[in-house]
């Protein structure tokens, strides 16, 4: 089944995977210790698409505020800034998809999103006919395609490195990259999974 880019976010990790039939040419690379990036290949055709380049994981907060957001596109760093603001995640998360939402590309994608502490995540969509945001207690599943609404699915990696993997290898088809995140009471951790 082909459900697009899609993320698993619960408790303390999460996970988020690009699969594309479009743009394959693309890889998960670390800007920084804090941001997780997806960029086009070396060998990858010049676009002037604006959906294809993006940071898809950032750690932020401090001390036991840390967090990690996720998602599939440029809203992911606004996200972030209203986290840092002070926003609660569920309201950093409607501000920003309200405001910027689904992508205006020929298919209509939505934006997906979710915001993963220690000891809570929430889980947000934004479609053409539909704004989702709610708190999970376990690990729910959200895809641009097929599965466009949160719903719960097996996610039990305990470490970034872990999530990552397991979100690339999930039975979904056209795989490209993923990232992982995990969030201690302190730390975030971020990892990438290229498949090479």
């Amino acid at each position: 089944m082909y459900v697009g880019r899609f993320l698993l976010a619960g408790p303390s990790v999460g996970a988020y995977r690009v699969s594309s039939r479009s743009f394959p040419n693309r890889e998960v690379v670390r800007r920084d210790d804090e941001t997780l990036a997806v960029l086009p290949t070396a060998d990858a055709e010049e676009t002037d698409n604006p959906y294809v380049s993006y940071n898809c994981a950032l750690a932020v907060g401090e001390g036991d505020d840390r967090a990690a957001v996720i998602g599939n596109g440029s809203h992911v760093d606004p996200v972030a800034e209203k986290y840092e603001l002070g926003y609660p995640p569920r309201d950093a998360l409607i501000d920003v998809l309200h405001a910027l939402d689904y992508e205006k590309d020929d298919y209509d994608t939505p934006r997906i999103a979710a915001v993963v502490t220690h000891d809570a995540a929430f889980v947000g969509i934004v479609r053409r006919d539909a704004l989702f945001v709610q708190q999970v207690e376990e690990p729910h599943l959200v895809a641009t395609y097929e599965r466009d609404a949160p719903e719960p699915h097996e996610f039990e990696p305990t470490t970034a490195t872990a999530a990552a993997k397991t979100a690339y290898e999930l039975d979904f088809e056209n795989e490209v990259c993923a990232a992982g995140v995990h969030v201690s009471d302190t730390t975030v951790g971020l990892a990438v999974e290229n498949g090479r």
